[in-house]
């Protein structure tokens, strides 16, 4: 089995991969974010972790608008084709050349909620505007989602085998009700997620806590994507590998705090934790962080927890 062979044997249950696949993610510095630097350095970081497949991080954020400052303000919201997206295009067609061949190559998608936080500043300052009226705000996220929509179809045009699908919205806290996420988030994530998940052989849903923890995942049950990645931590009490993957009903993938030992630690106390987490993972399993790790973390720790995967046969 190649890395695409032993990945894809994930979502099939006639088959068993031959070891436990890993990856992890970070963020290049910003010479290293747009053009043939950004793909070398995709390359790079794959082939020296020895991750299984390759993920490409999204660098191009919407711009902040001055003139969307409530609600009502949303009617503003300008429309970006596909020339606002021609730099990540470029490093997807590059690492889609370049190494679809050896492995999976898939791509970071921030929701169009998140991406809505961008043009007001903040997750705080989209959230504000959807607990005052949300009903106003739904032109600038159908704008940003159609926008997002063109952009999906041109990298599925180009060979992407896949999507990282991040999203936010369900938090503890964020709203009063849950309602709002599922009236005023929800339906613009299922849009595009819809669309890859029709298109494409490998997508991964992203819970993403990166502003606020969970209470649990009932919000995303009925989400697509074929694997599932998020935080164990919730605030009702610590989760497991294989409680997600029952939940959601698909393999998971994670296991490792981003900021923890993996960032942190000795060899030693890597090991430890990378086995305490097989240990607890379901049969369909991918090793992974519960989010982008920190820039600064040491390849070396990567490879090593990729490496350690690597020995143990799935299931």
């Amino acid at each position: 089995m190649n890395k695409r062979d032993v990945v894809l044997s994930l979502l099939d249950a006639g088959q068993k991969p031959a070891y436990i696949p890993a990856a992890f993610f970070l963020h290049f510095d910003a010479d290293h974010r747009s053009g043939q630097p950004a793909i070398d350095k995709h390359l790079e970081y794959f082939h020296y972790t020895g991750m299984d497949f390759v993920k490409i991080q999204f660098e191009r954020s919407f711009p902040q608008l001055a003139e969307i400052q409530r609600p009502e303000d949303w009617v503003k919201m300008p429309f970006y084709d596909l020339d606002f997206y021609k730099e990540p295009l470029e490093v997807v067609a590059g690492l889609v050349k370049a190494a679809r061949k050896e492995a999976l190559v898939v791509l970071t998608l921030y929701s169009p909620f998140m991406m809505a936080g961008q043009v007001v500043g903040g997750q705080e300052k989209i959230t504000e505007h959807i607990r005052q009226d949300p009903e106003k705000v739904k032109h600038g996220m159908q704008v940003i989602t159609d926008s997002l929509m063109g952009f999906v179809k041109e990298c599925i045009r180009l060979g992407l085998d896949g999507f990282y699908t991040s999203t936010q919205g369900g938090e503890e806290g964020r709203f009063s009700s849950r309602e709002l996420f599922a009236e005023y988030i929800c339906p613009y994530d299922l849009v595009l997620m819809n669309e890859i998940n029709r298109s494409c052989q490998f997508n991964i849903l992203h819970v993403c806590d990166y502003h606020l923890p969970y209470r649990d995942l009932a919000p995303y049950v009925d989400y697509p994507g074929q694997v599932v990645n998020a935080s164990l931590e919730l605030t009702g009490g610590e989760t497991t590998p294989q409680e997600v993957s029952r939940l959601l009903g698909r393999p998971f993938m994670g296991g490792l705090n981003r900021k923890g030992v993996l960032a942190t630690g000795s060899p030693e106390q890597i090991r430890a934790e990378v086995e305490r987490v097989i240990h607890t993972a379901p049969e369909r399993f991918i090793l992974g962080a519960d989010c982008t790790v920190p820039s600064e973390t040491n390849w070396d720790n990567l490879k090593l927890a990729i490496s350690i995967a690597h020995e143990h046969q799935s299931g």
